[in-house]
This record gives C-alpha cells, structure tokens and sequence, in this order.
C-alpha cells in the first residue's frame, strides 16, 4: 500500500465538518478525561468517576423533556451531586463511599424514572449512554472547549495542594490547608470532566476514559507530571484511533474509543518493564 493510498484514507473522513468536529471534541475530551484520571488513580476515585458519570442523567433528562442543552443539564446534575457528596461526608459523619453509593443510587433511579416516562426515551437518548461524537455541534465544541480549559488550569493552580492531599493527608492538615475545600473542588473537577464526555463516549463510557489512559501511563512512569503527559498522549491517540476505526468498521465511536484506550493498556500491562506480566515470567 503506497503513501499516497494511505494519505487519502486518512483525508477521506475530514472531508466533513462533522467529522472535523468531532476529532477534535475527541481529542480534547481525551486529553482532558486523561489528566484528571491521574488524580483519580491516585486518589483511588475510579468507582467515584462511574458514578459520577451516572448521576447526571437527572439533569440530562430534565434538560430534554424542557427543550434546554443535555450538556448544560448534566453540568448542573454532576455539580450538585458533587457537593452533595462533600456535604454528606464532610465531618467524618459518613465515610465518603457511603455517600457516593447513596447519591449515586438517587441519582440514576430518578434520572432512569424521568427518562421512563419519555415514550421515545429509549430511543432519544440512546446517545446520552453511548455517545454521539459525529453529532458535536460547534455550540458543543465551544462548551467542551471552555469546560475543559477550565479543568486544566484548575489542576495547574491547585497542584501542589492537591498533590499533599493525595499523598500526605497528615501533612496536608499539618499545613492548614483547607482539606475539605480542596476535595469538594476536585470533586466539581470530576464533575464537569464527565460532562464534556458526554457526548463523546456517553455515560456508560465516561469512567472507562477517566481511569484507563491513567492506569496506563500508569504502568509506565513513576513522577506524577510525566504520568499526566503521557495519560494525554495515549488519550489523545485512543481518541483519534478510535473515532477512525468507528468510520471505517461501522460501529460507534464512543465504543471504538474506549477500546483503543483499553488496547493501550494492555499493551503496557505486557511490556511494561516494571510491573509487566510477560516481564516478569521472562
């Protein structure tokens, strides 16, 4: 196969504005969901991020039957469950796992019984739970772009707080710092990184962005910003791959994307020098 072949086949799709739009919801939804996957490694939040991702559907369905922006709707949903669970485990009253089960369940049995009383639910919002990236309007791509830059240089500003959080909490109260606050704020962080997912991968898929990009740069670097590149880099690509390879076989995208990430991830799981499985048996 010549150059030339392989050109045109990777031109073919960008002939149309909405594939332009949504490689590049794509790419940022993955570097985005990539470099706030690393707190979630490290805080071990991943069963936090699912369910983050299932609370917005209230908001999300609130937003279709009034007519309003789905996105908007789940920003407003995912923020509140966020400071509810910081409301609920703040204090030590219940642990936070405890309040991420109960709000999560809230959440997502009253998104289900909105959604069901929808007679077209099932199909209407078939793309809520598993994206529709070739459907990014550019109004979308605005709001990923402006929620996402916001995500990103929240990370940066709070970095070294957030770096004492995750890995000293004695040390972080030692500092006075304002420990409460900061997780609350991470957790709004989480929050609205599941939102400018949603229309790239959906919300049965949003979780699988967050953690798995991470838990492969993960395997292969051990300094914290490194790790935050390089969860990125294989976001980016798993988006790019993926939303190609859902052009070219017919299936959907966001699917496509998530199991190029998971590719990722198997591959450095079996090559990796550290922690790898055929590393280890050579």
């Amino acid at each position: 196969m010549s150059i030339e072949t392989i050109l045109s086949a990777l031109m073919e799709p960008l002939r149309y504005g909405f594939m332009q739009r949504g490689l590049a919801a794509a790419v940022m939804v993955g570097v985005i969901c990539a470099v706030m996957g690393t707190w979630v490694i490290l805080r071990g939040m991943a069963f936090l991020g699912d369910a983050m991702a299932h609370a917005i559907l209230p908001g999300v369905a609130i937003a279709w039957v009034v007519g309003g922006n789905i996105l908007m709707g789940g920003l407003v949903a995912a923020v509140l469950v966020a400071l509810g669970i910081g409301g609920l485990s703040k204090g030590g009253a219940i642990r936070e796992d405890t309040a991420i089960g109960i709000l999560f369940a809230a959440a997502l049995a009253l998104g289900v019984a909105i959604m069901s009383s929808m007679r077209t639910y099932a199909l209407d919002l078939s793309h809520v739970m598993f994206g529709n990236v070739l459907g990014v309007g550019e109004g979308d791509l605005l709001l990923t772009a402006v929620v996402g830059l916001l995500v990103l240089i929240a990370l940066a500003i709070f970095y070294k707080p957030f770096l004492v959080l995750s890995f000293d909490p004695v040390l972080a109260a030692t500092l006075r710092l304002r420990t409460g606050a900061l997780r609350n704020l991470m957790l709004v962080l989480l929050a609205l990184t599941v939102v400018v997912s949603l229309q790239t991968v959906g919300v049965g898929l949003a979780a699988a962005m967050l953690v798995t990009p991470a838990a492969t740069a993960f395997l292969l670097v051990r300094r914290l910003v490194p790790m935050m590149l390089l969860a990125a880099l294989f976001g980016a690509l798993s988006a790019i791959i993926g939303l190609y390879a859902s052009w070219w076989l017919d299936v959907v995208s966001g699917s496509a994307i998530v199991l190029t990430a998971t590719m990722f991830f198997i591959l450095a799981f079996a090559f990796s020098p550290r922690r790898a499985l055929l590393s280890r048996r050579a």
